[in-house]
């Protein structure tokens, strides 16, 4: 089999479904990646890009939709619940390869190709916002948490909209949609991973900024990441108590205790972020009380993260939030 991703110049793209590809195939023999940048509508029509990416499959586009002519610019798949999507799904992906579908879920802890850390980031990276008023709004939130600790103002939110506050709310409403940021039931804004508005087991210093609380423990660590500035994280473990600290000096981080380790559940990437798996991202102070924790949810999965696992994790997801 050949597939060949066919895309414009530093297309963002890519990567996220490169990375889908990956957690797909798994080094299966006979199978040849290839990439190919096209940038004019003429080599487009020659190759059968239909818009940045496409994936073909043997020569085929088996996402190609009725009357989509070639194109050299953005495209959008929807997923199997209608939503708008950079690249097909990895069910999608699955079913166009003809793979055989995963193995039903056997033991605690993920000990092969970290199946929920990679569900967890390639949800993450799909519900980065698409559209140039989504990401400039996005990052006026993410840095008004890190330099005040809450989000910006209506007022200053409205700017990015010639001061029409409905357009505001259109925009904040599509990105709680995608799961970019959530709204509480007021439209009021709760979440910005990985900042949350409300108190949490996680509480960030960033060094020269504000102090703030995280989402989860993956969350806390990409706050570094995504700054590159120097933090400090105080948690707990949610089994004993025990404190468990981080700090992130120039990008090497030093855990106490040294035995501390990350805990991420099963249902990560299933759903909205802060409904299905933030609260149960945790710090565990070792790994004997991380598999305690684990003993008791006798029907839930779970995958244990060593420091470093963990710290790149949290720069796969955040590292390129406000750069990339």
């Amino acid at each position: 089999m050949r597939l060949r991703i066919l895309h414009v110049p530093d297309c963002p793209n890519v990567a996220v479904l490169e990375e889908r590809l990956d957690g797909l195939l798994g080094g299966r023999p006979g199978i040849e990646v290839v990439r190919e940048v096209v940038d004019t509508d003429d080599a487009a029509a020659a190759a059968g890009m239909t818009g940045s990416p496409t994936l073909l499959v043997d020569g085929a586009d088996p996402f190609a939709e009725p009357e989509q002519a070639p194109s050299v610019s953005c495209r959008l798949y929807r997923d199997e619940a209608g939503r708008l999507d950079r690249t097909p799904s990895a069910s999608q992906l699955r079913r166009a390869l003809h793979l055989d579908p995963p193995p039903p879920a056997s033991g605690r802890e993920v000990d092969s190709g970290r199946s929920t850390a990679t569900a967890l980031v390639s949800w993450r990276s799909r519900a980065a916002p698409l559209d140039p008023v989504g990401r400039r709004l996005h990052r006026m939130i993410l840095r008004a948490f890190a330099s005040t600790g809450g989000p910006p103002s209506r007022a200053e939110m409205s700017q990015l909209a010639d001061d029409d506050s409905a357009a505001i709310d259109e925009v904040l409403a599509r990105l709680h949609r995608a799961d970019v940021l959530r709204l509480d039931p007021a439209g009021r804004l709760a979440v910005a991973y990985p900042f949350s508005a409300a108190p949490t087991r996680h509480r960030v210093r960033i060094l020269g900024g504000a102090d703030v609380y995280a989402m989860c423990a993956v969350d806390a660590l990409g706050i570094s990441a995504m700054l590159g500035a120097d933090t400090e994280i105080s948690s707990t473990d949610p089994l004993t108590g025990e404190p468990v600290a981080v700090q992130t000096v120039d990008g090497e981080a030093s855990w106490r205790p040294d035995t501390a380790v990350v805990i991420i559940p099963a249902q990560a990437g299933e759903g909205p972020s802060a409904d299905c798996c933030c609260s149960s991202i945790n710090f565990f102070a070792s790994r004997r009380t991380a598999d305690a924790w684990a003993a008791a949810q006798p029907d839930r999965a779970a995958e244990i993260l060593d420091p470093a696992e963990a710290e790149q994790l949290a720069r796969r997801i955040f590292g390129s939030l406000l750069s990339g």
